[in-house]
């Protein structure tokens, strides 16, 4: 892993985010809920994350592209309903941003958090279920990078309720 750049939320023009994997499980709710708190408590705002992951048949041209253009649709759709759910949540003032990545999705995120230096936490949501906490999770926060990922990562239990995250954020 490169050297750690500086983040630089405190500084003039720059501004805390928190980023927020979008997917289609259970538990990005709590994470998003959690990262919409703490932006509106800290004046930051919330950065949605979605990755297009390389599928094994990407040697054909034409299917490839079938497959970004569908990736990318349900990226944008993801964003409308996670912007849609944070204004009927209340945090209408909370501000997102949404960026499109490819790639393998550990390696997608660290890439971002290089390039972003207002990025200051990653805010994950843990499942619930039997299987364990999730491939993120396990990955980033549990796995050989953990010691040394660049930022905090947050992990929120997936079966948080908004009610209870407001009692704790």
């Amino acid at each position: 892993m490169a050297a750690i750049k500086k983040r630089r939320v405190f500084e003039e023009g720059h501004r805390r985010k928190y980023l927020v994997i979008a997917d289609e499980s259970q538990e990005v709710e709590a994470a998003l809920y959690f990262a919409a708190l703490r932006a509106a408590h800290t004046g930051g705002s919330i950065l949605l994350l979605y990755v297009i992951e390389p599928q094994e048949y990407q040697h054909w041209v034409g299917v490839r592209q079938v497959q970004l253009e569908e990736e990318t649709a349900k990226a944008k759709a993801l964003f409308r309903l996670f912007r849609r759910k944070l204004n009927a949540a209340g945090f209408e003032s909370v501000e997102t941003e949404e960026v499109i990545r490819e790639g393998k999705k550990a390696e997608a995120i660290l890439e971002l958090i290089d390039e972003d230096e207002d990025i200051a936490v990653l805010t994950l949501g843990a499942a619930t279920d039997a299987m364990g906490p999730g491939p993120l999770v396990s990955s980033l926060a549990a796995g050989k990078t953990a010691g040394t990922f660049p930022i905090p990562i947050t992990i929120v239990p997936g079966n948080l309720t908004l009610e209870d995250l407001q009692a704790l954020a």
